[in-house]
């Protein structure tokens, strides 16, 4: 039996979406050529940029194909922040690749968060008031390795009353949450495709039209901004992927199945993040802590009973110091490297799900065992 439960590393490609790509493979011509063995990859980026735009309401015009999540992360900071005179303000909890472009900066400074890892807002208010340039805030929508989701739509009304722009890294929650960037607001948002269906090295830079950067590599193509030629196949699949993704089964059922029977069951266990009752939780996000065993540990001893877990962000899987995260909310150090993540795809049957509350708690109750001889 193998059920994979880390969804939040990346996702599976659809059937639909594969038999697009195998449809398209012999259109080799590169998209900037002018002749007819170019018009047809120029045409599918095309599609595929209006099939991106409409799944976040976007103008199509105002979207750049990114060689991956980081790399949108990268030119929308890196590229704003090299063309103005501004100071950043940073969620210490988000994605890797933004906590190491923001560090060289001298004009960046952390937020503060809370225990459960969401901005303070009387803070940001504080950090807002301070700023001797424009204030440029950068933040994730919802954090990918402990689940919980920010209150965005207070914390872009206030970065706008204070003249400020924000940048949201949106590729932990758009799986989950859909984004509309004409209510939302944002100036900058960015995601990577396959966390929905799409292959991976592809990911999306939306950014208001006044909204003026500096390329992240130098060319002629994405306006400029990506030059290289594109990725023809990873563009498609985006705008394929996207086509078919359907909200309507997002559900937390299958996550709350899981946790009940851990609090139940498993003593010495405890939740990371926000709460389950307070909805602020990625619906498909079960990051739990295992007091006495390392996380690394369980999930390598899951991984022997067919089931695919992880210990955080994937991008930080080869590290073996603290979580970023966990060390930014305060964890307890005795804890941090006993917790694993489970995320869901909302289509695990029960007889899945018993499986996975049953190895747990057995390979838990080893590792236990183990430690203490």
């Amino acid at each position: 039996m193998g059920i994979y439960l880390d969804n939040a590393a990346t996702s599976t490609l659809s059937d639909s979406t594969k038999e697009y790509l195998v449809s398209i493979l012999n259109c080799w011509g590169n998209p900037s050529s002018l002749h007819s063995q170019g018009t047809k990859p120029k045409q599918i980026i095309s599609d595929a940029r209006q099939s991106v735009a409409k799944f976040i309401n976007a103008n199509s015009r105002d979207l750049y194909f990114t060689p991956s999540g980081s790399a949108s992360n990268t030119l929308a900071i890196h590229g704003y922040y090299a063309k103005h005179n501004c100071t950043i303000l940073y969620s210490p909890i988000t994605h890797k690749s933004i906590l190491k472009c923001v560090e060289s900066y001298k004009n960046s400074q952390p937020l503060n968060v809370d225990h459960d890892g969401t901005i303070d807002i009387h803070d940001l208010e504080e950090c807002l008031d301070a700023c001797i340039s424009q204030p440029f805030v950068i933040i994730d929508h919802a954090n990918s390795e402990i689940g919980t989701i920010q209150n965005i739509q207070e914390i872009i009304r206030t970065v706008h009353l204070h003249n400020g722009i924000i940048y949201l890294d949106c590729t932990g929650s758009i799986p989950q949450i859909p984004v509309n960037v004409k209510s939302l607001d944002a100036d900058m948002i960015g995601f990577s495709g396959h966390k929905l269906g799409g292959l991976k090295g592809c990911g999306i830079l939306y950014k208001k039209k006044n909204i003026d950067l500096e390329p992240l590599v130098y060319g002629s193509q994405e306006q400029g901004y990506i030059g290289g030629t594109e990725n023809v196949l990873g563009i498609a699949s985006l705008g394929r992927a996207f086509k078919d993704y359907d909200y309507s089964s997002i559900s937390s059922v299958n996550r709350d199945y899981v946790y009940d029977y851990i609090v139940n069951n498993i003593q010495g266990s405890y939740l990371v993040g926000a709460s389950i009752e307070s909805g602020n939780r990625l619906p498909h996000n079960l990051y739990m802590c295992f007091k006495g065993i390392e996380g690394e540990s369980l999930m390598i001893l899951l991984d022997m009973n067919g089931i695919q877990v992880s210990t955080g962000s994937a991008c930080n899987s080869k590290s073996i110091s603290a979580s970023t995260t966990l060390s930014a909310i305060g964890m307890n150090k005795k804890d941090i490297h006993s917790c694993i993540r489970l995320t869901f795809s909302g289509q695990e049957t029960k007889k899945e799900l018993d499986y996975v509350c049953h190895k747990l708690k057995e390979c838990v109750e080893t590792l236990r065992r183990i430690n203490t001889q």
